[in-house]
């Protein structure tokens, strides 16, 4: 039984209301008080609950090493810039790639990381890209094709996907997506990485006059990502799936790239929380620094496409889909077939032993 409790709900609700709520006369909140508290504060997202944030894991204002190349607990790779008011991954030019890495390695079974960020440039439209990725991965500082990342990784990928390159899917950009990954599975640019993605939503983060906002929950076997980027003070659902299973000792980090189109990728801040969770004793006995990253599907994410909303539908029928189909409804036809005949018979019988 999970005693934290999601600091989702209809908004990002300050320490003192979850209090509030959780004291109603003969609420079993009253157990979780410790845990109610993650979220960031109304109107900003700076605060949580100190008792929780994991500061060695945390990448706030302000920033020491401004100027230089690293800062405590982070390492830069790329293009990445650090300022006094953000880290650009990449700017606003062709052909970058930029990453920052958490230094110290997760042993957290269940936690929640919040990462405020900001994408814009001078381009318009669909002239502007590629995008910037959140990571949860065994490899670290390894520049790759996937949003300035490495290829075929181990352990969880965000990918925050701001060009369509399949302009022939149904599908609006910029796109929020899910990967899990145990370093066999290619991630296809030219599909906009939909063969591989577990879920995903459509989030318009880019030229925004506000800061955006993600969160990402991963807790007894579930990821959740939440995103506020309306400027409501509100988490809106992008991606809930269970069955996720990802080991501990992996690193945190997020990474951006350019192509021939460009933006501007920056971080203002990456939190992390931990989360009071109870694990059943088989689970405590569990070596999780071996487990496999993996997710639990009745059928691969390959079989699937999706649509606007982030949710899968079945794929487009192939010629196989359409002759096994075609042969079930002859088959059916026929077995109706002879039950009616049969039925007819045994009714003709009856009716002649009457006269």
């Amino acid at each position: 039984m999970a005693t934290g409790v999601s600091v989702w709900g209809s908004g990002r609700r300050s320490c003192s209301q979850w209090g509030e709520q959780a004291l109603a006369p003969g609420s079993w909140a009253l157990l979780l008080i410790p845990c109610l508290c993650l979220g960031p504060a109304a109107g900003d997202m700076t605060d949580g609950n100190s008792e929780h944030l994991k500061r060695e894991h945390s990448l706030m204002k302000p920033y020491q090493g401004v100027g230089s190349s690293s800062m405590p607990l982070w390492d830069f790779g790329g293009s990445t810039m650090l300022t006094g008011h953000y880290i650009r991954l990449t700017p606003d030019e062709r052909s970058k790639i930029g990453s920052i890495w958490n230094r110290v390695p997760c042993y957290l079974k269940d936690w929640e990381l919040h990462v405020q960020f900001k994408v814009h440039g001078a381009g318009k439209k669909n002239l502007h890209g590629d995008g910037l990725a959140i990571w949860y991965t065994k490899d670290r500082l390894s520049p790759g094709t996937v949003f300035g990342s490495k290829d075929k990784f181990h352990g969880l990928g965000m990918f925050i996907d701001t060009y369509p390159n399949d302009e022939s899917a149904d599908r609006v950009f910029p796109y929020v997506s899910a990967m899990v990954n145990n370093g066999t599975l290619p991630y296809d640019h030219s599909k906009d990485g939909r063969t591989s993605e577990l879920s995903g939503c459509p989030a318009e983060i880019r030229n925004v006059d506000h800061d955006t906002y993600l969160a990402i929950r991963y807790s007894r076997g579930r990821l959740t990502v939440m995103t506020d980027v309306e400027d409501k003070n509100e988490w809106k659902e992008c991606i809930d799936i269970s069955g996720v299973r990802l080991p501990t000792g992996y690193f945190f980090g997020a990474s951006a790239a350019t192509g021939d189109l460009s933006d501007n990728h920056d971080v203002i801040s990456m939190k992390l929380y931990q989360l009071t969770v109870e694990h059943s004793p088989e689970d405590e006995n569990i070596d999780w620094t071996k487990i496999e990253p993996s997710v639990s599907f009745l059928k691969s994410p390959k079989d699937n496409i999706d649509d606007p909303t982030g949710n899968f539908r079945s794929g487009p029928l192939t010629g196989w889909k359409v002759f096994l189909l075609l042969l079930c409804a002859l088959l059916g036809i026929v077995v109706c077939g002879m039950v009616g005949a049969v039925v007819f018979q045994k009714r003709q019988e009856r009716n002649k032993r009457f006269y």
